[in-house]
């Protein structure tokens, strides 16, 4: 599995407990991809300019769709482009992908055997191994999960984030969850004096 699946399960297994924002986990698990096409030698980091690398089959359907979607063609593209551009509705897109793999399922009601909306995920090797990558605290992956609103920052494995390249992913991811929630509250303001301003009426 990839950090972006095992994003994407801890995401699931969270709710809803904790939920998340789907925008935020978008931006995230994009991020998350950026790591995985880096382990996959499918791309390199440039300052925040991604370089495509070979496109060699992953074996991964969601990453190999990531990989085919890379600028290839000069100036290339920011980390902060590609998390805006990929990100959007990357968290559905994953959901599906789990649901068509058998890895998560929709509980029946006891009497109706109509669907509830809530996706959860059933017992998998895939699942196993995200919970286990999760309960040691990877850092990359708890990164990413605080950056999702999954965690609190995890202060104590700041020093294993060290690196350009991982510096620079988190950061992008950071920095685009904040706009993400500044877009909202700037909405949410918009929206309130919208409502005032008819209610004057």
């Amino acid at each position: 599995m990839t950090t972006a699946r095992d994003l994407a399960i801890v995401a699931l297994d969270a709710a809803p407990g904790r939920p998340v924002e789907q925008g935020d986990l978008s931006l995230a698990l994009a991020g998350a991809e950026v790591f995985d096409l880096i382990e996959a030698k499918a791309l390199v980091l440039d300052g925040d300019r991604i370089l495509p690398g070979a496109q060699a089959p992953t074996g991964d359907r969601l990453l190999d769709e990531a990989a085919a979607a890379l600028v290839r063609q000069e100036p290339y593209e920011s980390v902060e482009d590609w998390l805006w551009r990929r990100g959007r509705g990357l968290s559905s897109a994953y959901v599906d992908d789990f649901e068509r793999m058998g890895l998560t399922a929709r509980p029946r009601g006891h009497r109706l055997p109509l669907r509830t909306g809530r996706t959860v995920l059933v017992d998998s090797a895939a699942r196993r191994q995200a919970e286990a990558r999760w309960s040691a605290g990877e850092p990359v992956l708890a990164a990413l999960a605080a950056a999702a609103g999954l965690r609190d920052e995890p202060a104590e494995d700041a020093e294993a984030l060290a690196g350009d390249t991982v510096t620079t992913v988190l950061a992008a991811v950071g920095d685009a969850v904040m706009e993400l929630e500044a877009v909202r509250q700037r909405k949410a303001i918009e929206d309130a004096a919208f409502d005032n301003v008819w209610r004057g009426y």
